[in-house]
């Protein structure tokens, strides 16, 4: 039986087209996805869009169309990008859909019955852009912490949600499963800055803005953002619907992907939420770090950021995806650049990628018509590149597994390095000019042609396009995670597909 796996990216807002931030989790969570789909599991991937909130009201307002007009025309552009990057996601949530305004407007009524939701008044200071409150503590300089915007001081009437009630619940909960808050260091901070010093209720609605869920039970009032939009991973899967199968079958999620800046938010309000309804918390919570552009982030609000689309339009989707995945360890902070992106793009892909897969093709067809024939005559040399390719499937697990993306990406490099190397070193351009060495160089190329399809089976999951031009070019249909247990599955006498180019070098501007 296939092991589940229910992984997330945070619901994305709307408020203004997409950025190459965005693109690095979404890009990060799809080849999670693709690895676990490889390697056998049963996967739902989900993304999504939370769309209601004062800011979204405002900006349509200013352009002068309705809330759900503006959302529609960037959730458009955003499925669009999805498409252009290859996303293969299960379901794209939105928080408009029908479906999920019902659920979150019964999971409100559930706790409003059990006594974890109140009415009160609320006081306090709002960063409307970030769409949070914060106590004169936590400001900086007298300004929202998280965007260096002012806050405004806000009184009316809200319900709440009883968050200091589940704190010692939480504590324990954190403190008895390491793994749920990744990296450590965003664990550390939960505990410290957040929970520790004292949780506060949370306001869960509003009366000041409409474009939100109303409350069934009292029409002034509309769902505030963080309980409508953490609901979502659970409204996706029909939580509390007539059809809850894929909620039977897949929650726990096991890996919500989220940037740093809403950890908070995923590892203290969502866990009570699902505390306070009985059910099972996610299994992990992951923190990504940003990617900068020029040491600064990039934002939606300041604009600093071309749409991605150009970039794959002008370097190529496997060449973006690539970037994203193997630049930066995942967790920390990474500067995007396109002259970084061009530099590991012509480094990687063109020169050791690229190069191998073409030479070696080349070399068959100048030598054997490109027929690839295994005639076993092996020599000491082959038993390293052969023991590095059988090695691969665990290193790459093992990475994948602790979400070192960038580590086993490496991985699969390495064996593309070894591939350069024993090229060099068996030199087969000698070896065609002897007679009596034809069988010792059908032998080096099949073990060359084996190793590649070896790494180019693991790198399905992370530039998929490439990989099905490197299978046609191979000729070849061994493609799935168990045809790496042994090295020799590449069919003997298989003649290949002409080469191409798979990535061209590109010239810095």
């Amino acid at each position: 039986m296939k092991n589940k796996f229910y992984i997330t990216t945070p619901i994305y807002y709307p408020s203004a087209n997409f950025h190459i931030g965005h693109c690095y989790t979404t890009i990060i969570a799809d080849a999670i996805a693709r690895y676990r789909r490889l390697s056998g599991d049963d996967v739902f991937f989900l993304t999504g869009t939370d769309e209601h909130g004062q800011k979204i009201q405002k900006k349509a307002e200013e352009t002068g169309v309705t809330p759900q007009k503006y959302v529609d025309e960037i959730v458009d552009n955003a499925k669009d990008l999805w498409k252009s990057l290859g996303i293969s996601y299960d379901k794209f949530i939105r928080t408009t859909d029908k479906e999920h305004v019902e659920v979150v407007q019964k999971i409100f009524k559930k706790l409003y019955d059990k006594g974890d939701i109140y009415k009160g008044e609320y006081k306090g200071l709002y960063c409307t852009p970030c769409e949070s409150f914060w106590t004169e503590t936590q400001l900086v300089d007298g300004k929202c912490p998280d965007c260096g915007r002012e806050v405004n001081e806000v009184t009316e009437e809200a319900y709440f949600f009883k968050l200091s009630k589940y704190q010692a619940k939480l504590i324990e909960y954190i403190e008895t499963h390491p793994n749920f808050i990744e990296p450590e260091s965003r664990k550390n901070e939960m505990i410290n800055n957040f929970i520790k010093p004292g949780l506060e209720d949370l306001c869960v609605s509003r009366t000041s803005f409409n474009w939100g869920v109303p409350v069934t039970f009292d029409d002034k009032h509309v769902v505030y953002v963080w309980l409508d939009a953490l609901s979502n991973y659970i409204s996706a899967l029909g939580y509390l619907t007539d059809d809850d199968s894929l909620f039977k079958k897949y929650w726990p999620a096991d890996l919500h992907i989220v940037g740093k800046e809403i950890v908070r938010f995923h590892t203290i309000i969502w866990p009570i939420m699902l505390m306070a309804l009985d059910l099972e918390l996610p299994k992990q919570v992951f923190g990504h770090g940003w990617l900068v552009i020029n040491g600064g982030k990039i934002s939606k609000s300041l604009g600093n950021y071309k749409d991605p689309r150009e970039y794959i339009e002008t370097y190529g989707v496997d060449a973006v995806r690539y970037f994203a995945l193997r630049e930066v360890p995942f967790g920390n902070d990474g500067n995007f650049s396109e002259e970084l992106l061009i530099s590991r793009t012509n480094a990687d892909l063109a020169n050791i990628l690229g190069n191998l897969v073409n030479r070696t093709i080349g070399m068959a067809n100048k030598y054997f018509d490109g027929i690839i024939e295994n005639t076993n005559v092996c020599e000491d040399i082959d038993n390293n590149l052969k023991d590095l390719a059988l090695s691969l499937k665990n290193k790459v697990d093992s990475n994948m597994n602790n979400l070192q993306i960038s580590d086993a990406l490496d991985n699969i490099f390495e064996l593309f390095r070894a591939c350069n190397k024993y090229i060099d070193d068996t030199m087969p351009w000698v070896l065609a000019k002897d007679e009596t060495k034809q069988d010792r160089l059908k032998t080096v190329l099949y073990n060359l042609i084996e190793s590649i399809r070896f790494g180019t089976v693991l790198l399905q999951a992370f530039i998929p396009t490439t990989t099905e031009k490197i299978f046609n070019q191979l000729n070849t249909n061994i493609i799935d995670f168990n045809s790496l247990d042994k090295f020799g599955y590449y069919k003997s006498n298989t003649k290949l597909n002409n080469p191409e180019v798979l990535f061209k070098r590109i010239e810095a501007k």
